[in-house]
């Protein structure tokens, strides 16, 4: 689909379709109400008669009114007015481009960017409807013999901005359009099956980015680990047929002696707990373990786009958790490549064993900052749901400006304690510390075990397990929180 910003008024432009708000209430829009003008009054006449009451997500198509050059007009819900904010433009949006995609439209004229929700600019608004838009039209049907239906007839959507706020608006197209190519590699790989998406077939992925990005990539492979001492990361792989990789991406956009931000992302195509093994419900989403490394994969696309003048780092330990008779089992204890010992209670404590070795291969970077993301405690899911990321971080400026970074991009993330009162529960008998620290405040302890890897650089971990997929009849990977670290990056780059 084909996104372009104009200034237009309202009804005068032939089109496919002209799609414009309405409050609760029954309340025209600016732009409706001009529509309204171009129609003698027909749209005004309608809401009076019910025909729509203005609740957010609510839509009603209209066919050749008079007066009105364009074949069809969409009103869409907007809600109250007083609450008219982040989350009502972006349900407004994805109502929009639904009813839009079961029409028989071909191009459409879309008003509500047009809007200011919480006085929020058009580089915002524009940026936010063709990520939305592009999320509502998303399918995944690559490993079905049949798709599940017809190509949509839309082709052409025309994003409407006052022309003073042409310029802002230009730039959110430009940041729309990268976050969704992003984001839609992120969702693929996610929503991908185990025995394809394999350690091999990220690495794959992270050289055909270097390829078509100027990336520079490397793939360590086990000997590499090992003669690096990466025997935290190993353990995990050891009760697997696939062997793991270690995937680095080096991106250099800005000045050469400019510190790298380090992306790191957990690798687990498929986690099915190793010798502590998880029940047999729902361990299909297992599969959803990657994405972490998902995340980092399409934020590296998205900045690859854009061309961001910025130095940023992606490193993925990539690996599968399977039983077995080589697997690693509850009382091992491992040396991490930080040369710390580690007394594995819990092999499906697992996701902490691989990142740690890359938080240490982190260091080699001298980096500006390091973020970790993982899909890494159910703890955290029971913490936040599925709203917010889990944010833990050793640096307070760190912590907001990626809490910042996350209230723009409608990515939310809430900040967790990371307190070394909580360190007492990762004690060891036989090593210098446990990989769990029992039941009570497990995303913390697990967040503070990874702490003990990231004393030599500003960190913050992500604890995305709440937010990286959806379950039930919407199942499907969300490409969270890619949002949030794109504007995050872009954050970093005004500030450079």
């Amino acid at each position: 689909m084909e996104f372009s910003i104009k200034s237009l008024q309202p009804g005068r432009t032939r089109s496919g379709c002209v799609v414009v708000g309405v409050f609760e209430s029954r309340k025209l829009s600016g732009p409706s109400a001009q529509l309204d003008a171009a129609a003698q009054g027909a749209l005004s006449t309608i809401a009076k008669r019910g025909d729509v009451d203005g609740k957010t997500g609510t839509t009603l198509m209209l066919h050749n009114l008079a007066g009105i050059a364009a074949e069809r007009v969409l009103l869409v819900g907007l809600g109250r007015e007083a609450d008219f904010g982040q989350r009502q433009y972006r349900e407004a949006v994805a109502a929009a481009m639904r009813a839009l995609n079961s029409s028989g439209a071909k191009d459409a004229e879309f008003y509500l960017t047009a809007l200011e929700p919480d006085g929020l600019d058009a580089q915002w608004r524009v940026q936010q409807a063709v990520t939305v838009a592009r999320e509502t039209l998303y399918r995944f049907d690559q490993m079905k013999s049949r798709k599940d239906a017809a190509e949509p007839a839309l082709r052409r959507v025309t994003l409407v901005v006052d022309k003073a706020d042409a310029r802002k608006a230009g730039s959110g197209l430009e940041q729309g359009v990268a976050l969704a190519e992003g984001m839609a590699l992120t969702k693929d790989l996610g929503n991908l099956p185990p025995n394809v998406c394999t350690p091999g077939y990220l690495a794959d992925q992270a050289r055909e980015l270097g390829k078509r990005y100027r990336m520079k990539v490397q793939v360590l492979e086990r000997d590499d680990m090992k003669k690096l001492g990466m025997n935290t990361l190993l353990s995990v792989a050891q009760g697997s047929a696939e062997p793991p990789k270690f995937i680095v991406i080096e991106y250099r956009g800005g000045a050469k002696a400019a510190k790298p931000v380090v992306l790191v992302g957990k690798g687990v195509t498929f986690d099915t707990g190793g010798i502590s093994i998880k029940p047999a419900a729902e361990m299909d989403e297992m599969k959803y373990d990657m994405s972490g490394a998902g995340t980092v994969l399409g934020t590296m696309k998205a900045i690859g786009e854009l061309k961001l003048r910025l130095n940023v780092v992606g490193l993925i330990p990539a690996t599968e958790n399977m039983p077995g008779g080589r697997a690693t089992r509850p009382g091992d204890v491992v040396k991490s490549m930080s040369g710390q010992t580690v007394e594995i209670l819990n092999t499906d404590a697992e996701g902490r064993l691989i990142l740690c070795d890359a938080l240490t291969y982190a260091e080699r970077y001298e980096p500006a900052a390091v973020i970790d993301i993982a899909t890494l405690t159910g703890a955290c899911v029971i913490a936040l749901g599925h709203v917010a990321s889990g944010l833990f971080s050793n640096d307070d400026a760190l912590a907001q400006e990626l809490l910042g970074a996350a209230d723009r991009a409608y990515d939310r993330a809430w900040r967790m304690p990371l307190w070394d009162d909580y360190q007492d529960q990762l004690k060891s008998n036989f090593a210098d510390f446990a990989n769990i620290g029992g039941r009570p405040a497990g995303s913390v302890t697990a967040a503070c075990f990874l702490a003990r890897f990231a004393r030599k650089f500003k960190w913050a971990h992500l604890d995305i397990a709440g937010t990286a997929w959806r379950s039930g009849k919407d199942k499907g990977a969300t490409a969270r929180p890619v949002p949030m670290l794109l504007q995050f990056l872009l954050g970093r780059v005004r500030g450079a």
